[in-house]
């Protein structure tokens, strides 16, 4: 499972929202106590590179989903939420996009609000449709 690395990138990307990004080598900006093997820290790298390059195209999206919640009105930790699974349903052949929906929804119950999970998978099922 690779849920220890979403959760990784998801706190990376997070974190990113509030230091101006994420640059250098993804060692040192690991958070202290996370135990990522090769292919964790490939994938992390890989999502991160994914983000950055596509940010703007994420955004764009989730405005065209959400009317009531654009881009720059959610909470940073939903927006890096969604931005993990944009990368792996967009980009990641390999990730089944309904994994990537699940996985994000469970990231969302553990570290933001009570309605974040809803309204995440709720944006990735509309993307997903097309």
């Amino acid at each position: 499972m690779r849920t220890t690395a979403r959760e990784t990138a998801f706190k990376i990307i997070f974190a990113s929202r509030f230091t101006g990004g994420f640059e250098g080598d993804l060692s040192l900006i690991v958070p202290k106590g996370e135990t990522l093997d090769d292919d964790d820290k490939k994938y992390v790298a890989r999502v991160i590179k994914i983000v950055r390059e596509k940010e703007d195209e994420f955004i764009k999206l989730i405005d065209e989903r959400s009317s009531v919640f654009p881009g720059w009105r959610l909470f940073p930790a939903d927006k890096s939420i969604l931005f993990v699974a944009l990368a792996e349903i967009l980009y990641m052949d390999d990730i089944p996009p309904a994994v990537s929906a699940n996985e994000a929804a469970n990231i969302a119950s553990k570290y933001s609000s009570e309605k974040s999970a809803s309204f995440v998978s709720g944006i990735l099922s509309e993307i997903i449709k097309g």
